[in-house]
């Protein structure tokens, strides 16, 4: 620990980077009846604490190093700051990139001086490129956390606040990818004020740190979801590990919709928009304090970001009250008789509605999927939940269906007659021309698709719903042929919001 703290205290990343704000969060201090401040990385020259780091670890470099230059593989943040501190030092870096990279973080690698190559569908296939091109060509390998030097850059951030805020603070909530920040960050508070909590925060889908934690080693997840793109870290590193789970306090873990309602909180206190990654922290903070397992005293945040693309707000606005429990999604059954929806908007009263979808169907039950705003949490769901059920409708919460979230408030039309065998799945495709070819090249001929749900959310991967006929002697070579495939996939044949509004009758 000492070793480290030495190496922070005597770090360069002052000779591209800045110390950042730590702002009070007044509006939502407020709200959470606690004092919350964030601390401002997101107002780094690249909008990102990576800068930090991959330049401490550049300014170590030998004379020997710098004229064989440096490489890297990333999707974004560490690129730019590779590419931004090697054009300070006056050094040659590649950055290897997925070919699933969106245009302007691949501009921006271009802009601060970088040579991007574009490999493979992933950081993994990407990193192992840029592995090879290494060894092949003598360049330096720049490891985005797994690196002593690199670690000690983040953990400038952990210096700063401490010297911004002296005073009593109860817990530091940090994004947890890889685990470089949070590693520098607690090794240096640890040192100088072990009172203080630190927690690490990871989303559900990827939680690698956890699932290390569990596992008493670094272990590959199966599946890294992919929405806070900036921590989708299937492994973490060997030395981030040891570091977290000696000095991490707890780590708490996010859905997708909590990280959603960060951003705007994020935006409602500083008018500044957080990537999905950048609020990760705050939505943990959010967590613990609604949990009640918060400690006393400033509660602080770290806003790791601000690359996000513009695209992605529209997925991020839908979704953020959902996240803060300001929204139900209801599947109502009424009867399908003149009048019932008349009595059914009387008994919802003056509630504000935020979606209504409803096509008529042959039988003796109308089937509505209706959004109603909320001011009281789950609380108050469960009291509308409560009225439908006791006037003897049929009422299931899809506020938590990712299904009915992403793909059914926007199908809702009606039913299929005669369809036999249907499944259905969601599938991840990477966002790049040929990905909707691959897929159905590998279903063949053998297996008809009978419903297919599409939308761009402004990310590097697109969300998908495919309904397919798979008569049951074939079941198991379909999902031998969707396994060998490689997209991540569920299987949402049980799924509620499918049965409801789109099985085929």
């Amino acid at each position: 620990m000492t070793d480290y703290v030495r190496k922070i205290l005597t770090s360069a990343v002052y000779e591209v980077a800045e110390q950042t704000p730590l702002d009070p969060m007044r509006l939502l201090s407020q709200r959470l009846g606690q004092d919350i401040l964030l601390k401002r990385e997101d107002l780094q020259p690249v909008f990102s604490f990576k800068i930090r780091g991959a330049h401490n670890r550049m300014s170590q470099l030998t004379a020997e190093e710098r004229a064989r230059g440096v490489i890297c593989a990333s999707a974004g943040n560490h690129a730019q700051g590779v590419a931004l501190s090697a054009t300070r030092l006056g050094v040659r870096s590649i950055i290897v990139m997925p070919t699933t990279t969106p245009e302007i973080k691949i501009n921006a690698v271009k802009r601060l001086g970088g040579e991007v190559v574009l490999f493979g569908d992933g950081f993994d296939a990407a990193r192992a490129h840029a592995s090879g091109l290494a060894e092949r060509h003598g360049y330096v390998f720049v490891h985005p956390f797994d690196d002593p030097d690199v670690i000690a850059g983040q953990g400038t951030v952990g210096m700063e606040l401490l010297r911004q805020h002296p005073g009593e603070i109860g817990a530091i909530y940090v994004p947890v990818g890889g685990g470089g920040l949070a590693a520098g960050i607690a090794t240096f508070v640890k040192f100088l004020r072990p009172e203080i909590k630190v927690i690490g925060v990871e989303p559900e889908e990827a939680a690698s740190m956890k699932a290390a934690i569990a596992a008493g080693y670094p272990v590959p997840l199966d599946q890294v979801g992919l929405f806070a793109d900036g921590v989708a870290v299937r492994q973490v590193g060997d030395e981030t590990f040891r570091l977290c789970r000696d000095l991490l306090d707890d780590i708490v873990t996010v859905t997708a919709d909590e990280i959603c309602a960060a951003i705007k909180d994020i935006f409602d206190d500083m008018r500044a928009i957080a990537e999905p990654a950048g609020a990760l922290a705050l939505a943990g903070l959010r967590r613990h304090v609604e949990d009640g397992a918060a400690p006393e005293g400033s509660l602080i945040a770290i806003n790791s970001g601000a690359n996000v693309n513009f695209d992605r707000l529209r997925y991020v606005a839908e979704r953020a009250e959902i996240g803060e429990r300001a929204e139900a999604l209801l599947a109502v059954t009424i009867p399908e008789i003149p009048g019932s929806y008349r009595a059914f908007i009387r008994l919802l009263g003056r509630r504000a509605i935020t979606e209504f979808n409803y096509r008529y169907a042959h039988g003796v039950g109308a089937h509505i999927f209706v959004g109603v705003k909320l001011t009281q949490g789950d609380t108050e769901k469960r009291e509308i939940i409560d009225l439908l059920s006791s006037n003897g409708l049929s009422v299931t919460d899809m506020t938590d269906n990712e299904v009915a979230k992403l793909h059914v408030r926007h199908m809702v039309g009606g039913r299929v007659h005669d369809l036999d065998d249907e499944m259905v799945f969601r599938f991840q495709f990477p966002e790049r021309p040929g990905a909707l070819l691959k897929f159905l090249e590998g279903l063949n001929d053998a297996w008809n698709i009978s419903l297919f749900h599409y939308r761009n959310h402004g990310a590097d991967y697109a969300r998908v719903l495919v309904g397919v006929q798979v008569p049951p002697e074939t079941r198991q070579d379909f999902y031998a042929h969707i396994d060998a495939i490689g997209f991540p996939y569920w299987d949402e044949t049980e799924n509620s919001a499918y049965r409801l509004f789109l099985e085929a009758n």
